[in-house]
């Protein structure tokens, strides 16, 4: 199997998007809200990075890499 940058930024937006959800979804008290105008961003940015991470893994398994192909006689 070849690397894929795409699994490793997958994982990684992955593992911080579940972080920040928990996160958000803690800590709903007013004034933790106050500073972003009353919008819980912990938990929308990490909805943003899971969605992004599925459509990643997504990416990659309807378009895996191949390797290329290469004469051997040469």
């Amino acid at each position: 199997m070849l690397f894929d940058i795409r699994t490793v930024v997958a994982a990684l937006l992955g593992c911080y998007g579940v972080v920040l959800v928990a996160a958000g979804l803690s800590h709903r008290r007013a004034a933790d809200l106050a500073p972003a105008g009353g919008w819980n961003m912990n938990l929308w940015a990490g909805i943003g990075m899971l969605v992004v991470a599925a459509v990643l893994l997504l990416w990659m398994r309807l378009r895996p890499v191949r390797p290329a192909d290469t004469e051997s006689g040469e």
